[in-house]
Formats: structure tokens, C-alpha cells, sequence
């Protein structure tokens, strides 16, 4: 079975290594220099005091060829579109799709733009470029989440691996659950340009107002996610004191964000379910600025 992951970064880098270490046939999609440091001495994955490498093929949308029986996109969510029309070629109707981007609404996206089978998922874990190699993960947080026809394929790559994974039953509330925590959060590091654990200590209150912001716009499509809230406050609290979003991070290092994904499409949605945002509304005009 040929896997292709389209994107190499925190995401699909930790999962590639992973893949590779076990003997899967994966080839992984990068760029520029990162690309050229895993073709050189491979990829590398740093997670707290543990650090390991592995060789994989590495290669960029240009050096790409073949069809592939399963597509994992772990893209930032504003170069999606651009990916899925990329991979129309290397992919057939019994392909296998998953979009792992920050997002609620990736599946419909890919399946607007591919004729393969696409299944919804989300993935927890907190991990970014490190240096071009070199993936750094944080904490012990990694879970992927997926379902639709077809997720059996990815779920035999996630059992061979070893990575923790679930194929759920109710996929659309499952990605809520995950969009709760790091849309809230994603807005929240971003604006006070502060980690995770240091906006829920700090500012518990509006910490809290942002989570049932959300949970009350998901409540209004039909999807109850009023759990999570309390939920997300304590993961907050539980991670490394520098753990921060992917968001915060762009924002930091002044490159492309996901806001419109994680903040924007909160505001669009709510303005058409007729619910109100004041917070959310408050900070999507300030980092929409910057």
C-alpha cells in the first residue's frame, strides 16, 4: 500500500517518522530547505528527552509520481484547496483521503476537489519545524480521530505504527471537540501573545468565555460539545508552560496564518446561525490587523 502525506511539518513529519520507522511505504511532500535536510540525513523527531531519526523518501509536488491508495493532508488549512487539486493525478476513486488540518469543514473541501474516497478526521498534537530535519513534539499528547468509508485502510497504518488512533461514530462532533480547544486557544495565544497554559492561568475568565463562545455556535448547528469546555480549561493547565498554538507561532514569525480557519469561519458561521461572539468578534478584528 503506496501513502503519500502531503505536508512534512509538525503534523505530518511526526506521523511520516512514525510511518517510515515502521516499515510503511510512505512519501512525504515538503519544501526548501526542510525538504532538502530529509533527503540528506532523513527525518528527525525530538520529543521531550528523546530524540530519533529515520530515513523516508521525501520529495516536492514536482518529483511526485505514481497513484496512491491513501492520502493523508497535513497542510495548514489555507494551501489545502491548492493540495487537493495537486493530488487529482496520484489519486483514483478507491483512494483513501484525510484532511488533518486545523478545521471543521476540511472533508467537504477535499471532497469538492477529489473523486476519491475522503473520511473526516482531526489529529491531537502539539509539534512544529524545529530546525529544517528536525520535528520537535511537545508533551505526550498525540491521538488521531477519523471516520467514514474507507477509515479501516488508515486505521491498519496507525495499528502497524503504533500511534494512537480512534474511528469514531459521530465524527462531526469528535471534530468540534478538537476545534473547541484549539480555535479557542489559537485565538487566545495569538492575541495576548502568551502560551497555552499561560492564557488559562492568567486570564481564566475570558479563557472560559471564548470555550462557550464556541460551544454555543456548535450548539446552534446541532452538535453538544458543552463538556469540552471545562475540558479544554484543564488540558490548557496541563501542558508545558511554553506549549503554545500553530497559530501563535505563525503570527510570531511573521508568516501566513490560519486565521480565517480558526477565527473568521467562527464569526461567518455565527453571523449566519444568529449567535453572538463578543470575544471571538473582538479578537478576530485585532489579529486580522497584524
Amino acid at each position: 500500500m503506496r501513502v503519500c502525506i502531503v505536508g512534512i511539518g509538525g503534523v505530518g513529519g511526526y506521523i511520516a517518522a512514525n510511518f517510515a520507522k515502521s516499515g510503511i511505504d510512505v512519501t512525504g511532500i515538503a519544501r526548501g530547505a526542510h525538504l532538502q535536510a530529509i533527503k540528506e540525513r532523513g527525518i528527525e523527531i525530538v520529543e521531550d528527552e528523546t530524540r530519533w531519526s529515520v530515513n523516508m523518501n521525501a520529495c516536492s509536488w514536482t518529483e511526485l509520481d505514481g497513484v496512491f491508495d491513501v492520502v493523508l493532508f497535513c497542510t495548514k488549512s489555507y494551501d489545502l484547496v491548492a493540495s487537493a487539486e495537486a493530488m487529482r493525478k496520484h489519486t483514483t476513486t478507491e483512494s483513501v483521503a484525510v484532511s488533518f488540518a486545523n478545521g471543521v469543514n476540511n472533508g467537504d473541501i477535499l471532497r469538492a476537489h477529489l473523486d476519491a474516497q475522503v473520511i473526516d478526521g482531526a489529529v491531537y498534537i502539539l509539534s512544529h519545524i524545529e530546525s529544517p530535519g528536525v520535528i520537535r513534539k511537545k508533551g505526550n499528547i498525540f491521538a488521531a480521530v477519523f471516520g467514514g468509508r474507507g477509515s479501516e485502510k488508515l486505521a491498519d497504518l496507525f495499528e502497524k505504527s503504533n500511534l494512537r488512533y480512534k474511528i469514531s461514530t459521530n465524527i462531526q462532533k469528535d471534530l468540534w471537540k478538537k476545534y473547541i480547544f484549539i480555535a479557542a486557544f489559537a485565538n487566545l495565544t495569538s492575541y495576548y501573545d502568551q502560551s497555552i497554559y499561560h492564557v488559562a492561568k492568567e486570564h481564566p475568565q475570558e479563557t472560559q468565555a471564548v470555550l462557550e463562545e464556541i460551544a454555543s455556535l456548535a450548539a446552534a448547528k446541532g452538535i453538544d460539545i458543552q463538556k469540552e469546555v471545562e475540558k479544554s480549561l484543564q488540558t490548557a493547565l496541563s501542558l508545558p508552560e511554553d506549549a503554545s498554538t500553530s497559530m501563535h507561532l505563525d503570527f510570531q514569525n511573521k508568516k501566513q496564518t490560519e486565521l480565517e480557519a480558526l477565527s473568521g469561519y467562527l464569526v461567518k458561521e455565527a453571523k449566519e446561525y444568529g449567535v453572538e461572539l463578543p470575544h471571538i468578534n473582538r479578537m478576530y478584528e485585532e489579529l486580522v490587523k497584524r
